[in-house]
């Protein structure tokens, strides 16, 4: 910035202010450029600290942490030191605690459509379609080891989800990949059973919702605004494919799947109510999707249970905070039943002891 101000005052061309300071022109130039369009401060301001190490440096002394796990920070900056690269103790702590950087996020111009937040029960819903595989499984994707995806090598299971409550609205299992009729039919029972109809639908972009305009016009006639996620795009609908994921985990707790639909169907139906009923889920605070759906007091706000004798009772518990229920120091047993006699459906309560 001062060769600027005495080129400046002196009235030098950038030839001469070059000449001067031993500096080609270009860099004056480039100077000027900086100073224009970022101001004065444009020339004191660098990409990074001077003293800060490269991505290499962290790769190495994480890798050498992952490959020596026992070394302290003290040790590995000696071992480096002795190796040639001389780096601090507290640099090598540092580099230790950081976190891997988070993936990059697209720019928001680079997003398409309006983003659409469930408000209240009903107003989102999610539809997904998935394989349940009989036995053991589709062997391998190529022929001619591979088996066709329909019974008695698979069901096809449909699932829609209340986006508010997390809620499992309705599903449907066939013996084949459905087609765009049988899942407006499946919807069609889901919106009578539940009573009311979504304002809006999300679903991929498979066959059965696009682009046929069946599927379309039956969702004008319902007053549903249908919507799809992106194609080919892991979490475009996340939260249906979530519970795809538990369903299929809960599932894998049996013997064997069910060969004979029916029986699926009752397993499903268990599986489904007591995911409704009695599991917590981490996004509704630990509520469970009926008592969100139906505004029903949550079990972990009522009075809780104190075993800590001394504990005063006007001190903060975990959260959710609540009012303890007796008194302090009270003895209870923990009892565990389970939902249809399924012991893979479990249901834990507490009970005073006597």
């Amino acid at each position: 910035m001062a060769i600027l101000q005495l080129r400046a005052a002196r009235g030098w061309s950038l030839k001469q202010t070059a000449d001067a300071f031993l500096v080609s022109s270009e860099t004056i130039a480039s100077w000027m450029k900086r100073v224009d369009e970022e101001g004065p401060d444009a020339l004191l301001q660098l990409h990074q600290p001077v003293n800060r190490f490269p991505e290499l440096v962290r790769y190495l002394v994480q890798r050498l942490k992952v490959l020596c796990p026992t070394m302290g920070k003290v040790k590995m900056a000696q071992t480096l030191a002795r190796a040639g690269l001389h780096m601090g103790k507290s640099t090598v702590g540092r580099i230790l605690q950081e976190k891997p950087a988070p993936p990059p996020q697209k720019d928001a111009q680079t997003r398409t459509g309006r983003v659409v937040t469930s408000k209240y029960p009903n107003h989102l819903w999610l539809v997904d379609l998935t394989t349940v595989p009989i036995g053991s499984g589709f062997w391998c994707s190529w022929f001619p080891a591979a088996l066709p995806l329909r019974w008695p090598f698979c069901h096809w299971l449909a699932i829609v989800v209340d986006h508010f409550s997390r809620r499992i609205q309705g599903f449907a299992i066939f013996d084949h990949e459905p087609d765009s009729l049988e899942i407006r039919m499946f919807l069609g029972r889901t919106i009578q059973a539940i009573g009311s109809a979504p304002r809006h639908l999300i679903s991929d972009k498979g066959t059965q919702f696009w682009p046929g305009k069946g599927y379309r016009s039956w969702c004008r006639r319902h007053g549903i605004r249908p919507r799809f996620g992106a194609v080919g795009k892991q979490g475009s609908i996340a939260l249906v494919e979530r519970v795809i994921l538990t369903t299929k985990q809960i599932l894998r707790e049996l013997p064997l799947v069910p060969l004979r639909r029916q029986s699926l169907r009752r397993e499903l139906a268990a599986i489904f109510t007591w995911y409704n009923q009695h599991r917590p889920h981490t996004s509704l605070e630990g509520n469970t999707p009926d008592e969100v759906y139906h505004l029903q007091r949550p079990a972990n706000r009522r009075p809780r249970l104190e075993p800590r004798g001394r504990w005063p009772r006007t001190s903060p518990c975990a959260q959710p905070r609540t009012l303890v229920a007796g008194h302090p120091g009270d003895r209870f047993t923990i009892c565990v039943g389970f939902h249809a006699g399924r012991r893979h459906l479990p249901i834990i309560s507490l009970e005073r002891a006597a």
